[in-house]
């Protein structure tokens, strides 16, 4: 099963037999004729349309009975919507997942968890880069990075929840917000001695992204988001209930939750390998009014395919012990987490990488 991403502005996608026919229009600019595709509906389990394309009504209903999902982004990548099929009938599991929200004990053991399970690969990735690079600044994050991980393991839960106007004062759900970011902020930190050209990031920056590494991050956190979603509505849960990031109208707050441990194995990493082997360049990006990036249409092909190759690589799985892929390991966190929601687990065990 694979992804479709509509990318050409212009697109038109309808419904022929068994078949999506994406309709391509000609661009004088660049000098492409206009053209047809016809992907089987069997081969597909989620389309992601970026910027201006249309889907056909029969097409979408046809997407929803073969259970694939449409994500809907602007043009330069930022999500806005989400087409999923029939929602999962199990209520139980949506109203244990709001008594977690609301006990101490069971909210600091998540958050807790998400946490160091993101700070653990954090320091990883750092560990293995400098195998070879040997830079005193990612040794000095590595250590930071541990540091903060142990802090993190020793803290305990409050004995009640915190004020929910002030969730952040005088609480360990603040605490553990503020080692999540003092972690994140080694990391990135260090971040520009992973690369073969440190001049490409200049610190972590998001809306918008002032340089090319930074617009790859972000375009690939809002796909890993959008698989994220995917693997949420296929186990029930509801999305916008979660515990380490606060819930607040429209926000993907689990989604967040459960992306934090993938986020430096899966986009980092390709972000890395695209720009240390130069098949990304910075003539792949177009500086914007206001100093943002973004990616032209071959840095999003070549990006977007390398995602792709990344989520279906097959790793061994650390609590399960057998072989899956990443995109599968993001649905096999989310049925874990369901288990521990539902008192079938004691713990609910991070995707943690040695």
């Amino acid at each position: 099963m694979a992804t479709l991403y509509l990318t050409e502005q212009q697109t038109l996608v309808k419904k022929e037999g068994d078949t999506l026919v994406v309709h391509i229009p000609e661009d004088k600019e660049q000098k492409r004729p206009k053209k047809k595709v016809r992907v089987p509906l069997i081969k597909i389990d989620r389309v992601v349309v970026q910027g201006n394309s249309t889907l056909t009504s029969p097409a979408i209903a046809a997407l929803m009975e073969h259970h694939a999902e449409v994500t809907f982004l602007n043009y330069h990548g930022r999500f806005q919507g989400h087409l999923t099929p029939i929602f999962s009938k199990n209520g139980q599991l949506r109203l244990a997942q709001t008594a977690a929200h609301h006990d101490p004990i069971r909210q600091h053991h998540l958050i807790q968890s998400f946490v160091q399970g993101k700070l653990h690969n954090m320091r990883i990735m750092l560990l293995r880069a400098n195998r070879k690079r040997k830079k005193e600044p990612i040794t000095r994050a590595t250590n930071a990075l541990k540091k903060t991980i142990a802090t993190v393991q020793g803290t305990q839960p409050d004995a009640t929840m915190p004020n929910p106007s002030q969730p952040q004062t005088d609480s360990i759900y603040g605490r553990l917000q503020g080692l999540e970011g003092s972690g994140t902020a080694h990391y990135f930190n260090s971040f520009q001695h992973l690369l073969n050209k440190p001049n490409l990031f200049n610190g972590r920056t998001r809306r918008p992204p002032r340089d090319p590494v930074n617009a790859l991050l972000s375009y690939g956190y809002t796909i890993l988001l959008n698989q994220i979603l995917s693997a949420i509505c296929t186990v029930g849960l509801d999305p916008y209930i979660g515990y380490l990031h606060s819930t607040k109208y429209g926000k993907p707050a689990l989604a967040l939750d459960l992306m934090e441990e993938f986020r430096p194995l899966i986009v980092d990493s390709v972000v890395i390998t695209l720009f240390n082997n130069s098949i990304l360049k910075e003539k792949h990006f177009k500086k914007e009014l206001g100093g943002s990036y973004r990616l032209n249409n071959y840095g999003r092909r070549t990006f977007l395919t390398k995602l792709e190759a990344r989520f279906d690589e097959t790793i061994t799985h650390p609590t399960f012990n057998y072989k899956a892929t990443y995109r599968r390991s993001l649905e096999l966190q989310t049925r874990l987490l369901a288990k521990y929601l539902q008192n079938e687990i004691p713990t609910y065990p991070p995707f943690t990488v040695r």
